[in-house]
């Protein structure tokens, strides 16, 4: 044991003497006499008090925002796309486009905003892409015809490129391992899947009592709100974080991901409309895997070769974990995405019921989602993450599952509508958030930005792949039962009750349910054994 020290007799800047505390060792004395030169030099190492506890809690509100937004404004739109078509003169072909126009830039851009985030600043990208995103929402009301309409979704999906993935950055970087980061996380988690739900609910009360614009323009106000407390509440960057980082941004990468990905989400939108047969979709969907075998290619050539930084590093794809994470969001995204399209068909296109009447059987998952976001915030810490991610996946296929299975369609919701929409937020509420956090917990602080890109990427990619896969075997199904071609039923009205139509949704609801199956699968493999996701720092 070292020995105590007696009082110090220390002076201070202008050399009067002074009564030092009471140090209980050597190496406190010698604490206080370095603060006290530091002092009289006119420095001060202490460390700056972290952000409060109500700023912390808006930061994650904030980022949360964004991911809820995205979500919302595509499942909205999904909702009232008849009456914009009639307003607009779309014909029933095309009107998809309203949707997919979106979802084209946004997932083609990912990538690029995420590298670009981790470059020039999180804080600067989120900013100025949420203001993007509310310029671009307010505007679309406003535009008379279909082709202007398509170009501002599109913008407006080129906005939310950038600031979905720079708030999982932004939260990754914020926040240190612990169960702060937990909830920070399972909040933000829960923005996506809560943002479709609500998505439902806001197009269906909108298409009821108001005119289709307010969507917009409701949409246009949040976006705001989102970008104000982006430009208050976020952090300002070290000034050093971003001196001399402007040449790592690989442009080559990025232009060939962004028409990869481009190409692919063109060619599988489009399918299902002219045709698989159709030669275009077929090169498109070879000239994609060209383009993505050349940027993987190059991607290898900067890292291995150069001293270039490289968009994303392929050296991460090694981690067996980290690339089974990315396959099940691409499954499970899929999944979960496709029940809530396909269960809004058979209350709407098979039973006819009108929007609102839709729109409240929906409701139970939204009041779900708020319970199970906590509830997961508190079992990352405490519960393995194969066994959350195991309950996650199971959920949505079981959920899936009951539209599948031939119960008669005048069976009372309650006893099968009602389960499923509760097994599936308890699917989403807890895969999503546990695979952002562990992609955050896999990638070093100068690639969150770039982590959150990836893993929205590779859903928006999955969930392309797998509403092609579910659309063609509905259409199939149908045709084979009408006695038609594919191309006349992709085209054509059914009327309420047909038994085919019904039959083609338990099919495509199969698909989902063997997605969901298959990512849970990839679980078993993959994370058997793992530590809990949000282990305490």
């Amino acid at each position: 044991m070292e020995p105590e020290m007696g009082a110090l007799a220390l002076k201070d800047a202008n050399g009067r003497k002074e009564e030092g505390t009471i140090c209980k060792t050597s190496q406190d004395a010698f604490e206080v006499q370095r603060r006290d030169e530091e002092a009289v030099q006119g420095l001060d190492t202490s460390s700056p008090p972290g952000p409060s506890r109500a700023r912390l809690i808006a930061l994650v509100l904030t980022c949360t925002g964004a991911a809820f937004m995205n979500t919302l404004g595509v499942q909205a739109a999904v909702i009232v796309l008849p009456t914009i078509g009639t307003a607009l003169d779309i014909p029933d072909s095309r009107q998809q486009w309203i949707v997919s126009a979106y979802s084209l830039t946004f997932g083609c851009f990912l990538l690029l905003w995420g590298r670009l985030a981790d470059v020039y600043g999180k804080r600067l990208i989120f900013i100025w892409g949420s203001a993007w995103v509310t310029a671009t929402t307010i505007a679309l009301p406003f535009i008379p015809n279909e082709i202007g309409f398509d170009i501002f979704r599109g913008l407006q999906g080129l906005g939310a490129a950038a600031n979905v993935p720079t708030a999982i950055g932004i939260l990754g970087t914020t926040f240190p391992p612990g169960q702060a980061k937990n909830y920070a996380f399972a909040c933000y988690g829960a923005g996506a899947p809560l943002g479709s739900i609500f998505g439902n609910l806001l197009g269906g009360v909108v298409a009821q009592w108001v005119n289709w614009q307010w969507i917009f323009w409701i949409l246009g106000i949040l976006a705001g709100i989102i970008t104000i407390a982006g430009y208050v509440i976020i952090p300002l960057p070290p000034v050093s974080s971003t001196v001399g980082t402007k040449a790592s941004i690989d442009w080559i990468g990025g232009t060939l991901i962004t028409l990869g990905l481009l190409a692919l989400l063109f060619a599988l939108t489009e399918g299902n409309v002219v045709g698989w047969s159709t030669p275009w979709i077929s090169v498109l969907i070879v000239l994609s895997i060209a383009l993505v075998a050349v940027f993987v290619a190059w991607q290898w050539y900067l890292e291995t070769k150069t001293t270039r930084r490289p968009l994303m590093k392929v050296s991460i794809w090694k981690n067996v974990r980290f690339s089974a994470a990315m396959l099940i969001m691409a499954l499970f995204f899929a999944a979960f995405n496709n029940y809530l399209i396909f269960a809004t068909y058979f209350y709407q296109q098979y039973l006819g019921l009108s929007v609102i009447q839709t729109t409240l059987r929906f409701i139970p998952t939204g009041v779900m989602g708020i319970m199970v976001a906590f509830i997961t915030a508190q079992l990352l810490s405490r519960v393995r993450g194969s066994f959350i991610l195991m309950f996650g996946t199971l959920s949505v296929g079981i959920a899936c599952l009951l539209f599948a299975v031939p119960i008669h369609p005048n069976t009372t919701y309650w006893a099968y509508g009602f389960p499923a929409m509760c097994l599936a937020v308890f699917g989403a509420d807890t895969v999503y958030p546990s695979l952002t956090l562990f992609t955050a917990h896999s990638l070093p602080q100068e690639d969150q930005a770039l982590g959150g890109a990836l893993i929205n990427a590779v859903g928006q990619v999955g969930r392309a792949i797998g509403l092609a896969i579910s659309t063609a075997a509905e259409l199939a199904v149908v045709a084979q039962r009408k006695g038609e071609s594919i191309e006349v039923v992709g085209n054509s009205h059914i009327a309420p009750r047909d038994v085919a139509l019904l039959d083609g949704l338990r099919v495509a609801e199969w698909v989902n349910f063997g997605l969901a199956i298959a990512a849970f699968a990839i679980v078993l493999y993959a994370f058997r054994g793992s530590e809990k996701l949000g282990q305490k720092g």
